[in-house]
């Protein structure tokens, strides 16, 4: 199992370096919706013992990230139309009211980071990897959400991006063709935002994520037709994610 996970740092445990890196590569779709993960290759991945890997992988659980099995394993929850529908109704209330208070609290300097952001978007989209892609897009958004000064809303957002990983793993198949045709283009929206903060009209603001939001929530819906669970997704039509 080849994830680029990276040797845990000396300041952390290495539960909490096996948590957080499990984590990420979850919320950013590292993992195929329904997929199995065993404590054992996820101990190899990471070169620890087993320890560290149960109690990451009963964390994530706890979070509703992964769903356990009997015999310890973990499985990526499936994908349904119904799940995606349910799960971006709560983002737009959620990210909604984090993008309009936040607004209002960026700096000329985090405005500028985003425009980096947004430029940094554009060169990944037509030659790296859809991974850095959607880590990009999770900082752009994140940026916003922190200024909002409010930890539960934060809290709440950082979990509804972490049951939406596995959407996103859809989407990397279904966007990987664009990539490696190097005609991939970032959200639209990401500038709409930035236009927005500019004028200082934090409604328009609030409202460009949530055309965001709805924008890929339209795209996969498309992929994920109603009743249908991973299995049932014909991921090799959607091309082949880096």
């Amino acid at each position: 199992m080849n994830l680029g996970f990276e040797p845990v740092a000396t300041r952390m445990t290495v539960q909490d370096g096996v948590y957080q890196q499990l984590r990420h590569a979850l919320m950013i779709g590292r993992f195929d919706p329904s997929q199995t993960l065993t404590i054992a290759s996820l101990a190899e991945a990471f070169g620890t013992s087993n320890m560290p890997v149960r109690e990451a992988l009963r964390r994530l659980a706890a979070e509703n990230a992964l769903e356990i099995a009997a015999n310890g394993s973990a499985c990526v929850p499936p994908v349904t139309r119904a799940r995606l529908d349910d799960l971006c109704r709560a983002r737009v209330a959620v990210e909604g009211l984090a993008a309009e208070l936040g607004a209002p609290r960026l700096t000329p300097a985090d405005i500028a980071t985003l425009e980096q952001i947004v430029a940094e978007q554009q060169d990944i989209g037509r030659n790296d990897s859809i991974y850095d892609l959607i880590s990009k897009n999770q900082q752009f958004h994140f940026i916003i959400y922190r200024a909002s000064g409010s930890d539960v809303l934060f809290q709440l957002i950082e979990t509804l991006w972490l049951r939406f990983g596995p959407y996103m793993r859809l989407l990397s198949h279904h966007v990987a063709p664009s990539m490696k045709a190097g005609t991939m283009e970032p959200s639209g929206q990401h500038r709409a935002v930035i236009d927005a903060l500019k004028a200082r009209d934090f409604a328009r603001v609030r409202d460009a994520v949530i055309a965001d939001i709805e924008a890929t929530q339209e795209t996969l819906r498309g992929i994920c037709p109603e009743g249908a669970d991973a299995k049932s997704v014909d991921f090799s039509s959607l091309g082949k994610a880096s």
